[in-house]
């Protein structure tokens, strides 16, 4: 019988420990939804105390006080009056088992509970499970007003599907935000930044820039250089769309968009189509961040141009939430 190789031996080895790291991750899956489903029965078994029958429950009694006390002395730590609130609101929200959105975690839950619309809150839990957001990215992407960012370029059919499907990018348009929200920068309004200086500090919060532009970013480099003749250019950001199958080409502008600033994307779109793109890429997409747009000036520049550009503004700070909230009810108000 042949000596086993240390080859065969280190396939063995490792083999052994993914079969234990597959189990491990399996029961930390068990038991979280163990915990989520407890949460939820907890909440029911409150709701139908305090009910008693009744569609709606008797405020400002002891009993989540008293209940927490005493499940603490029983069970210990995880039973605070915060917590058992939580469990409560947890069935108030999904009074149906089968409602509980699947492969979220109780962080992930609790997030969600603090978005009162139902329609934002389905859309963050469509979008959670879709894009795989761990609860910090969920807490992000709901401070930022992602739905109500997402909402205003629709109608009132198109924010009902938002809100029931998530985001579903099929095409160009639906790549695109406006505005973008980078207060993870850290840069004030007042703070006067060069546009180099604004690119560096998105590569160092790269993570966090692909997190806003959203799903199927992939990065691709800075600076990209391109060649026409003996002249030079230089694309700022360059990122391929896994879902589009496209590139996307970003140029940052810390001032109000020109025409000019337009015409130069669209000679940058038209070098990639001819020697970047391979045979199964589709046509790139351009867009131009910056800090003011001109919209009348962008219609006109943009008119007659074959190519996908789009001029998006940037903020450095999370928008008024309550604001766009009244825009988006407004959208919905109007048709209904």
């Amino acid at each position: 019988m042949m000596e086993p190789t240390q080859a065969s031996y280190n396939e063995l080895l490792n083999t052994i420990g993914s079969t234990i790291e597959t189990a491990r991750q399996n029961a930390v899956k068990a038991v979280n939804h163990e915990l989520v489903k407890a949460n939820w029965e907890i909440g029911r078994h409150i709701v139908e105390f305090e009910q008693l029958g009744e569609e709606r429950a008797e405020y400002g009694s002891n009993l989540l006080s008293n209940l927490s006390k005493d499940l603490k002395q029983r069970f210990g730590k995880g039973f605070g009056r915060r917590n058992i609130l939580d469990m409560r609101r947890f069935y108030q929200a999904y009074q149906k088992w089968q409602a509980v959105p699947a492969k979220l975690s109780w962080t992930h839950i609790v997030t969600l509970l603090g978005v009162s619309d139902d329609h934002a809150r389905k859309f963050y839990e469509k979008q959670t499970v879709l894009e795989n957001w761990g609860y910090r990215e969920l807490d992000r992407q709901i401070n930022s007003s992602l739905f109500e960012r997402l909402a205003l370029s629709k109608d009132k059919k198109g924010v009902l599907q938002l809100a029931e499907k998530g985001h579903i990018i099929t095409e160009s348009a639906e790549a695109i935000k406006d505005p973008y929200v980078l207060d993870f920068l850290k840069l004030s309004q007042s703070h006067q930044v060069t546009e180099k200086a604004l690119e560096q500090k998105i590569i160092d919060n790269l993570q966090m820039f692909l997190l806003e532009l959203g799903k199927g970013f992939a990065f691709v480099g800075r600076q990209y250089k391109i060649s026409l003749r003996n002249r030079h250019f230089y694309i700022d950001l360059v990122f391929y769309h896994r879902i589009l199958k496209c590139f996307i080409l970003i140029d940052l502008k810390i001032k109000q968009v020109e025409h000019n600033d337009i015409g130069q994307m669209n000679l940058y779109l038209n070098y990639f189509k001819a020697e970047e793109n391979v045979e199964d890429d589709n046509e790139p997409i351009g867009i131009i961040l910056s800090a003011e747009k001109d919209e009348v000036l962008v219609e006109y520049a943009t008119g007659g141009i074959s190519n996908k550009i789009f001029v998006s503004k940037y903020q450095l700070y999370l928008p008024d939430k309550k604001e766009l909230q009244n825009k988006v009810q407004a959208i919905l108000d109007k048709e209904s």
